[in-house]
């Protein structure tokens, strides 16, 4: 199954990394990805979890690109992989997953110890056509995913509580597509939606489980730190 995944990565991905993909092309694309997304309740309690995120250079078309994994008990970084890569797809809103996708798989790729499920530096279903990016890796790569997002891109709520737990529902057209949800008394919330292969129950109650003492839950946030330290030249490549 996972073999036909990444097939389906390729074939989808590749006109992205040569630059012939348009972007009417992309949303077409997205639109048929995104009935791909399953959002059914998570059956197994992860062992590691799984963070990415990437760091663009001012300017430029480079980026630094990362995948961490953790221990889910203890949040300790157990593997991690990374890589330089240059982005061929404009910064467009609401495709943010075809500019960065090709080069967090590359990461994928390379990991000797896959995580279980994966949080994204992004949305889930909480996108305008069901597909942020978090949703288009947990497609692709044939895992389960959640999106961590530190702003909304669709969806409205009621802000909640100051204390640490308290969420509210992300509601669009009658549906909950996520969960604003406060991961450190009173500071502002995160933004959650299920990737796939999970429900936004799950994927809000992961989320306040990886959040220890920063707003940012664990994975995506040293995804973040490790991924800058590579920017600047702090930390080798691999």
């Amino acid at each position: 199954m996972l073999v036909n995944k990444r097939q389906v990565f390729v074939s989808w991905c590749m006109p992205i990394i040569e630059d012939n993909l348009t972007p009417a092309e992309a949303i077409t694309q997205q639109k048929e990805l995104a009935t791909r997304v399953e959002l059914k309740p998570l059956d197994f309690q992860p062992k590691l979890i799984g963070g990415c995120d990437i760091s663009y250079e001012r300017f430029s078309s480079i980026c630094f690109s990362t995948v961490v994994v953790l221990d889910y008990e203890t949040m300790e970084v157990v593997a991690s992989s990374s890589v330089q890569d240059e982005m061929t797809f404009p910064y467009i809103p609401g495709l943010l997953s075809y500019r960065e996708l090709p080069s967090i798989m590359k990461c994928w790729e390379a990991l000797a110890l896959k995580p279980d499920v994966l949080a994204c530096d992004g949305q889930g279903i909480a996108h305008p056509r069901g597909l942020g990016i978090a949703s288009h890796f947990g497609v692709l790569a044939g895992i389960p995913t959640l999106g961590i997002a530190k702003s909304v891109l669709l969806g409205e709520f009621v802000e909640p509580d100051l204390k640490k737990g308290s969420y509210s529902p992300m509601g669009h057209k009658g549906k909950t597509v996520g969960y604003a949800l406060r991961t450190k008394d009173k500071v502002k919330p995160v933004y959650i939606s299920a990737g796939t292969s999970m429900t936004n129950e799950d994927a809000r109650e992961i989320a306040l489980h990886c959040a220890r003492g920063y707003r940012i839950p664990e994975p995506t946030r040293q995804a973040h730190l490790l991924v800058n330290r590579l920017r600047r030249g702090e930390e080798p490549i691999g």
